[in-house]
């Protein structure tokens, strides 16, 4: 369901009955917990630790927290659904015990990890493959009746930076996401979120080509989550660290804002809700 506003649209999300209406722009808190982030305070953590954080991220005005056992920075080493099972469950159960007012995306892009943190109280799968790394991963999806975000990448992350080649990069991400997309319509899913997988087998340049023409995804007719939190595209074009890497995400997540983006994918809520309050004000006078 859907209708105009400003320069973008309100989408639905059924999360296991509950809606989420993207009527303005929202957060998506990220908790880590693996060993090698490539931010260093989302290291691995705790359950304790996380339900702290998380705590802090709704009170903060986050609607989703996204966990992740497994890093995908480039050349990071796969781990195991086994290993990253381990990793995730209990900090998933955690946290839809303790607050089952948010809604927890898991991410993964193996089939048995989504439907394992679907059951203990995750509500989406966000799957940096789109369905490419399992092909289990699309009817399981369907099956447990989910929202689903389906992101850009080429090969791995142990493998991706090779394929960063492109001749058109927008148009090759747009003709990847439409098929993606039909593959999920006809597998049964019916929420997809798309992500243009900013960092994933792109150069720093194909990225700000990608954020420039953002708003060209609008014509699949899908809310857009979108993850620049602390990527190389800002601190290497900044000459800077991940960790002092805060005030250029902000900048080029309010860029975001203005080509549309539902859902920013963050390290840094209050930060982030900060951008689109102002923005918010922006557009509205």
């Amino acid at each position: 369901m859907k209708e105009s506003f400003k320069n973008k649209h309100i989408y639905t999300l059924n999360c296991k009955g509950r809606l989420v209406v993207l009527d303005n722009p929202c957060i998506m808190g990220i908790i880590n917990v693996t060993p090698d982030s490539f931010v260093s305070d989302s290291r691995k953590m705790n359950i304790e630790e996380a339900l702290h954080k998380v705590e802090r991220m709704i009170n903060e005005g986050a609607v989703f927290v996204d966990v992740g056992g497994q890093s995908t920075r480039p050349g990071s080493i796969l781990v195991s659904a086994e290993e990253e099972l381990q990793r995730v469950l209990p900090i998933v159960e955690g946290i839809a015990q303790k607050f089952p007012e948010i809604f927890i995306s898991i991410d993964t892009f193996y089939a048995r990890v989504a439907a394992a943190a679907i059951e203990v109280g995750a509500h989406l799968v966000n799957d940096i493959s789109a369905g490419y790394l399992d092909a289990a991963m699309l009817s399981t999806v369907a099956n447990l009746e989910v929202p689903y975000v389906a992101m850009h990448m080429k090969g791995t992350p142990q493998t991706m930076q090779q394929y960063a080649v492109y001749e058109d990069v927008v148009k090759e991400v747009l003709d990847y996401c439409i098929e993606r997309l039909n593959a999920c319509r006809k597998a049964g899913i019916k929420d997809i979120i798309i992500d243009p997988g900013f960092g994933f087998s792109k150069t720093i340049t194909h990225n700000f080509k990608l954020l420039q023409q953002l708003s060209i995804f609008h014509m699949l007719d899908c809310p857009l989550l979108v993850g620049l939190s602390r990527k190389s595209m800002i601190y290497k074009t900044l000459n800077t660290t991940p960790e002092e890497a805060l005030n250029g995400t902000t900048v080029l997540q309010t860029l975001a804002l203005t080509q549309g983006a539902h859902i920013l994918r963050t390290h840094d809520v209050k930060e982030t809700m900060e951008a689109i309050a102002l923005w918010k004000n922006y557009i509205e006078v």
